[in-house]
């Protein structure tokens, strides 16, 4: 199993990816290296593997299933040992700290064509939790004190980033709502229309997380990237960060993505029919060309803390630094919120009941 990490050429120190120069860079001599050197590297990296073949020690063997899913590497700087899923791309080694990738992870049909590179570093992680916690006036006053980060990791999250032609034949009913009255009755006259919308549309990049072990919600919760920031993947990209290959394939992604594509197709088409008390979507018609997917590693930030014996997980986009996650709330404070709402709005109906009393 071949595992990549990258040497510094002036002082032998592992070099990773530094998001504010975009390049890679020495932490111990300050030394800078641009990603096209690498990538001649690189490449002959990815064709000619180590061979680390070991002879069977002895002691009691696995059992059966006891191994399913796991993967066993070795870090070249100290040596140790390194156990993870069958999914993990890239990862810091325990023992030495220096970052690895897991070459053979991203090889054949696996390797993603694309990558956007983090742009955001860690520091920016926990000021985006810190203003997360502003303002919110049903957080508990003593979760931000009380609440501690259990775990700061920066991973490139896998996505399939979906193109399309869409040709939509969408038919709406439409309504049309009169009221006038006299000195002793009320009229309403409802008209109904029949719409229809043809017309086509062009998709870009749809995203859909293609990790099962990514909460769908908050991965889309932190779009969108920025695709123009997308660079042709290179192994160099992950050094420093955690990197999950895709066990959710493209062909299980598609719905997901035909979901998202029809939704915005609708929606677009339906902005266009003004001028009706009400509109509902009768018959809806979408067909898809040259539709294509490409294979794209996305920057996370990923925050897990603990309060009060309950786990929170919150994501940051490693690119545009968008921060999201679920907060808990002070019941208490709740209650008062919704007695308070209550209140306001009995205050309201007495209101508009003496000023109805005043005129008549």
């Amino acid at each position: 199993m071949a595992l990549q990490e990258y040497k510094c050429p002036c002082c032998g120190g592992a070099i990773e990816f530094n998001t504010s120069v975009q390049k890679m860079k020495c932490p111990y001599c300050d030394t800078e290296f641009e990603m096209d050197a690498l990538k001649e590297y690189d490449l002959k990296l990815e064709h000619e593997p180590d061979k680390m073949d070991w002879e069977k020690p002895g002691g009691s063997e696995w059992g059966d299933g006891e191994a399913d899913g796991l993967r066993s590497y070795v870090c070249k700087s100290c040596g140790g040992e390194i156990i993870a899923d069958e999914n993990t791309g890239a990862s810091t080694c325990p023992y030495c700290n220096n970052p690895v990738v897991m070459m053979e992870q991203f090889s054949g049909s696996l390797k993603p064509e694309y990558v956007i590179p983090f742009k955001v570093d860690k520091k920016a992680a926990v000021d985006g939790l810190n203003k997360h916690l502003e303002g919110k006036r049903l957080l508990p006053k003593v979760f931000k004190d009380q609440n501690h980060i259990d775990e700061i990791k920066g991973i490139y999250v896998p996505f399939w980033l979906f193109d399309a032609d869409v040709d939509a034949d969408i038919k709406y009913k439409g309504t049309k709502v009169r009221t006038w009255q006299d000195s002793n009755n009320i009229y309403t006259e409802t008209s109904y229309y029949g719409i229809n919308r043809i017309g086509s549309m062009s998709f870009k990049n749809v995203p859909v997380d293609g990790s099962s072990k990514m909460d769908d919600n908050l991965m889309e919760s932190i779009e969108p990237f920025n695709f123009s920031d997308a660079v042709d993947f290179q192994t160099a990209y992950l050094a420093g960060y955690l990197a999950d290959k895709y066990d959710v394939d493209e062909q299980a992604s598609i719905p997901r993505a035909n979901e998202r594509i029809k939704a915005s197709t609708e929606a677009s088409f339906q902005n266009t029919v003004m001028g009706y008390s009400s509109v509902t979507v009768e018959q809806s018609r979408v067909s898809l060309s040259n539709a294509v997917a490409k294979y794209c590693l996305c920057p996370v930030w990923l925050l897990n803390t603990t309060w009060n014996n309950e786990k929170y997980t919150f994501a940051m986009n490693g690119q545009t630094g968008k921060f999201v996650g679920n907060l808990p709330y002070d019941k208490a404070a709740y209650r008062k919120y919704l007695a308070g709402i209550a209140g306001g709005v009995a205050a309201a109906a007495f209101l508009i009941s003496a000023l109805i009393s005043m005129f008549h």
